[in-house]
């Protein structure tokens, strides 16, 4: 990874640093962008050590709350965006309300989209925080209005080429499930299924399962699944354990009972002479 692969404006903010450690914070920061989605963790790694060697650099801190985003670390995420604004960095707006809801704050999440930086968003970002603020609403329990929220003109199955259509659909489709309009949930999905070209998204078997009357999207309906097979085959394994036991301690009590009938019957060898009178009152 050599610093030349970073973008040129990128570069331009390393600039203050003296070249050997922007030409080292810079191969970093490549690293960031080639790991962010096959490994968040590494990508966070690598972040993190341009933070370390150039925290005062907006761009090192905008990068370094991204990847911690990736990476669901969602505090240290809005933490460093955060920073990254006070020195003049990108808002992403939509991140840091994101991140606010995944900590289960969904009112600071709308807090964010109301606030002044979500006026003006490019249209990829505002459809971003539109997902978001519907997801918020939900979480609230404000089923009509995550519905309402995402009514808009690029809800359409004909803007094909609109990279966020597929997700606007599929989370029109959840609001859709949250509200209970099931139906109109299963057409979302499909819809969506239908604009996901490149097959991201598992619109098409979430549709089935909504029709089929199960609202566990498939992700988490497996989760429950391997959870309730590690379930059953625990209490299969304790219920097999169990009866061996049993059968263990019955054995033994059983061969007690043996030796105690064997003895009464004088079964059990020479010591017993059956010609000699019984003790007891008689002898008296």
């Amino acid at each position: 990874m050599t610093p030349d692969l970073l973008d040129f404006e990128v570069r331009r903010d390393l600039r203050g640093l003296p070249k050997d450690l922007a030409d080292n914070v810079a191969r970093h920061l490549v690293a960031v962008g080639e790991l962010l989605d096959d490994d968040p963790a590494a990508a966070l790694a690598h972040a993190r050590f341009a933070r370390h060697r150039a925290s005062r650099v907006a761009v090192v801190r905008e990068a370094c709350g991204l990847a911690a985003y990736h990476a669901s670390e969602w505090a240290e995420a809005l933490s460093e965006l955060r920073a990254s604004r006070r020195m003049g960095g990108a808002a992403h707006v939509a991140v840091m309300a994101d991140a606010e809801r995944a900590l289960g704050r969904p009112e600071r999440a709308l807090e964010i989209a109301r606030s002044p930086e979500s006026a003006d968003l490019p249209r990829d970002e505002a459809m971003e925080l539109l997902i978001v603020t519907s997801g918020a609403r939900r979480d609230l329990g404000e089923f009509a209005a995550a519905v309402v929220g995402l009514q808009v003109p690029e809800l359409d199955v004909r803007r094909t080429d609109d990279p966020w259509t597929t997700r606007l659909f599929y989370a029109y489709g959840e609001a859709l499930v949250a509200a209970g309009r099931r139906e109109e949930a299963v057409k979302a999905f499909l819809d969506a299924a239908q604009t996901d070209a490149e097959g991201e998204t598992d619109a098409e078997e979430r549709a089935a399962l909504v029709a089929a009357g199960v609202d566990t999207p498939p992700g988490e309906l497996d989760l429950d699944e391997t959870a309730d097979e590690t379930a059953d085959e625990t209490a299969d394994e304790t219920a097999d354990e169990t009866a061996d036991e049993t059968a263990d301690e019955t054995a033994d009590v059983l061969g007690d009972d043996d030796g105690a009938v064997g003895s009464a019957d004088g079964d059990d060898g020479d010591d017993v002479d059956d010609e000699d009178p019984p003790r007891g009152g008689d002898e008296r």
